[in-house]
């Protein structure tokens, strides 16, 4: 019989191997500023970074800041972004939180997850992905690939998003939180995808759940 692995030894085959595969972690969405970052990482629900980052120069060349953007109207914007999934509600919370950040916050983006989720369209999510790659502040943005990953590799139950980042954070050093989420993304897009392995053929998988004989059905974020 084959031993049972614990959570703490899971813990360390996954760094190992992200580290060997992912030692850099670009970050996804292209942007040139704080609040390109924003609207990027708000554009991304629903749909890919490859979209998000072939809608955004043309948004960007119009507006690059809150200012600008504050000051288009929301048909241009929706115009631009429509094939981006939610355009209309997207477009929306574009023009409204660039107008809120003019004028409650003199056109800074906000540094604090408290502060960040009062505005339009950000949620818990993109708040934290801001916060990680914006400011450097320690966070752990759970997708969809790090929810169905964390499950199959043993790490949560999976009952909810807000269920797996605690218990990812409770595993994992807090230093590598910012760089591990992205190689936890990047894996789950090339070796460990939704419609493959399903917690039984790829090299993490395996180490991690030995004995696992069957697939593993995971619940959606």
């Amino acid at each position: 019989m084959v031993k049972k692995v614990g959570k703490l030894e899971k813990t360390k085959f996954i760094m190992d191997i992200l580290n060997k595969i992912y030692p850099k972690t670009p970050i996804p969405l292209n942007h040139k500023n704080k609040f390109e970052l924003l609207v990027a990482v708000l554009l991304s629900a629903q749909t890919t970074d490859k979209r998000v980052n072939i809608v955004t120069p043309n948004l960007f060349k119009k507006a690059n800041n809150p200012f600008e953007m504050s000051k288009i109207p929301e048909k241009t914007i929706y115009k631009i972004i429509k094939t981006c999934g939610l355009a209309p509600k997207k477009s929306k919370a574009i023009s409204e939180l660039s107008k809120i950040i003019v004028k409650k916050y003199n056109g800074i983006i906000p540094q604090s997850f408290k502060d960040l989720e009062k505005l339009p369209g950000v949620g818990h999510k993109t708040a934290s992905v801001v916060m990680s790659q914006g400011f450097g502040y320690p966070a752990f943005p759970v997708d969809t690939h790090i929810h169905r990953l964390a499950q199959r590799w043993g790490l949560t139950d999976g009952k909810s998003v807000v269920k797996t980042e605690k218990d990812l954070k409770q595993l994992f050093p807090e230093k590598s939180w910012n760089k591990l989420h992205l190689q936890i993304i990047f894996y789950g897009r090339e070796f460990c995808t939704a419609r493959s392995c399903y917690g039984l053929q790829c090299e993490i998988c395996k180490l991690c759940n030995p004995n696992r004989k069957r697939p593993i059905k995971t619940k959606q974020a």
